[in-house]
């Protein structure tokens, strides 16, 4: 097959610190490539937290914490038709790189060659003016990828259906929730039939039954019309189901390239926090998890402890979903969905809450938590995935063996008796 995308020595480097370099050459090489040039700044600041461990060239001339690598070395080839997954923790890289795949930012350094139109979804919002209508939003961002308006027209109706905003289609899109804006926004980018498809942590907002079409929508694309897609995501199932291969980023540096499995089982043995999670992301919301963290595992049982914050008094269910480390779903359990008696108040401010459940029965494996905060049948509070691992590790007894993962035979053993 062809090559959609070939990435060759791919850097980007920003600098930490004041609008000035504080250096004449860098302050020269700045208003050449701003000014005259009409390119990004190539010593744009950004804030301390997204600090890498990485070292610049001009480490030897300046203070090593002035510069910072977002990206080092990168090569990459990219089949048509492949659906490449990309993983690794925040701060890794991962955005950066589909940012400049999109020609939001350019390299420091490096050659990126892409065969055909590229339409990106990078976050809520990206690409919509948000003054304007639906409407108009969906001719413009046509526009902008080159298509005709009655190329659009033909599309239009299918993008709204899908998008699920016929109501609010003529209304200013600053009016749209978070879900409405993501949900018109993947619709645009995977109906107007680019060559690549970038999509950057689509899942992370909606409902289930959105992500159960997103997720269908970009196999159709992918397998039926043999678009290339890169699909960035934490929500290590779906990268699972909808992925053909995977990279593993870290520190601005692909650790590892391969099977989507392979690279999956090898993210999750470097990842130093399995069993903690700690909310790093906006917390806007009204409900959301401030941290997670298993404090228990062992052959029997799981505990775990949450905290959730609030910020006024409402009541919810926790949920908890468990899959398999190659994201086969094995079991849910929930307060509150089967019984709304049972829905836990949350109070203004945080709440703890400590779950057990009991796992006497599971095959030896690592195994994901999901986590949801949900009012049953009206609306999802906060959907976190896969954001917790525990392992199961059983010595055989004698005479008696242990059900293994590795085995593919399921995820649960049964208690089967002679009647």
């Amino acid at each position: 097959m062809s090559i959609a995308i070939k990435i060759e020595n791919l850097s980007k480097q920003y600098r930490l610190g004041l609008v000035s370099t504080r250096t004449l050459s860098h302050d020269l090489n700045r208003w050449w490539q701003t000014a005259i040039l009409r390119r990004e700044d190539p010593y744009l600041k950004i804030g301390q937290e997204n600090r890498l461990s990485g070292r610049s060239s001009q480490d030897t001339d300046h203070k090593s914490e002035e510069y910072v690598w977002a990206l080092r070395d990168i090569n990459l080839e990219v089949e048509e038709g492949e659906v490449l997954g990309i993983i690794g923790k925040n701060g890794a890289g991962k955005s950066t790189l589909l940012k400049i795949l999109s020609k939001v930012t350019a390299p420091t350094t490096g050659i990126i060659k892409a065969r055909g139109r590229i339409a990106s979804l990078l976050e809520v919002g990206t690409g919509f003016h948000q003054e304007m209508t639906g409407r108009e939003n969906i001719y413009m961002n046509g526009a902008i990828m080159g298509m005709t308006k009655a190329e659009i027209r033909r599309k239009f109706d299918e993008i709204v259906e899908f998008a699920g905003v016929e109501r609010y289609i003529d209304t200013p899109v600053k009016r749209y929730s978070s879900g409405m804006t993501v949900r018109l926004g993947f619709a645009v980018a995977a109906h107007l039939e680019p060559e690549i498809l970038v999509v950057d942590e689509v899942l992370a907002v909606g409902d289930a039954e959105f992500q159960e079409k997103a997720v269908g929508k970009m196999n159709e694309i992918s397998m039926k019309k043999g678009r290339t897609i890169l699909f960035v995501s934490h929500n290590l199932s779906a990268v699972s189901s909808l992925c053909s291969s995977c990279i593993f980023l870290s520190q601005g540096s692909i650790q590892f390239m391969g099977e989507v499995t392979d690279t999956i089982n090898h993210y999750l043995a470097k990842a130093k926090s399995g069993s903690i999670y700690l909310n790093s992301g906006k917390k806007d919301r009204r409900v959301y998890v401030e941290s997670a963290k298993i404090t228990c595992a062992d052959q029997t049982k799981v505990e775990i402890e949450i905290l959730v914050f609030c910020k006024e008094e409402t009541k919810s269910s926790i949920d908890l979903r468990i899959k398999s480390i190659n994201g086969l779903p094995v079991g849910f359990g929930s307060i509150g969905t089967f019984n709304k008696e049972e829905l836990v108040k949350l109070t203004s401010g945080s709440n703890k809450f400590n779950i057990r459940f009991n796992i006497q029965n599971f095959a030896v494996g690592k195994y994901l938590i999901s986590i949801d905060l949900t009012i049953p049948d009206i609306e999802y509070l906060e959907r976190l995935e896969d954001i917790l691992m525990f392992e199961l590790i059983k010595k055989s007894e004698i005479d008696r063996r242990v059900l293994d993962l590795s085995w593919n035979y399921g995820a649960l053993k049964l208690d089967l008796k002679k009647i």
